[in-house]
């Protein structure tokens, strides 16, 4: 019995071990959404190129068109 509490004990302790800290964790967790928020800040900066260049490209807008008016019946 005593075996089995030390054994027990042990594995507890050693799975307990291998678990990053918390600051470790944050600053891995830190620095994955800063390389996200510059690759959207990227995307958006060339969107933001893109866009002025393909709004040259267009003709006069044409005028939505609508129903004829109803005779009210």
């Amino acid at each position: 019995m005593r075996a089995a509490i030390l054994f027990v004990s042990a594995l507890l302790l050693a799975a307990c071990k291998d678990e990053p800290r918390f600051d470790d964790r944050y600053d891995e967790a830190a620095k994955e959404i800063e390389a996200r928020a510059n690759a959207m800040d990227a995307d958006i900066a060339k969107s933001g190129q893109a866009a002025p260049a393909a709004s040259n490209d267009l003709s006069e807008t044409a005028k939505p068109s609508n129903p004829p008016p109803s005779s009210g019946e």
